[in-house]
């Protein structure tokens, strides 16, 4: 994982709505994962999706544990 990889995104946790700073790996292409709301501790699904041409952030997606995203 390089820094220049990682892009900082501002997001609100879908339980508490807390915002905060999200930093995206880029490095890993499109992928899942999941990330603990730094206020509530609860789990937030994330769905990233990259370009594969240009390996910018297409999109980000979150969502409770129990979602389907």
């Amino acid at each position: 994982m390089h820094e220049e990889e990682l892009e900082p995104r501002s997001v609100h946790c879908p339980y508490c709505d807390t915002p905060f700073e999200l930093l995206v790996d880029l490095s890993q292409g499109s992928h899942a994962t999941w990330e603990d709301c730094p206020q509530c501790c609860a789990p937030i699904q994330l769905r990233i999706e990259v370009s594969p041409a240009s390996g910018e952030l297409v999109s980000l997606d979150l969502g409770r544990d129990d979602d389907v995203l």
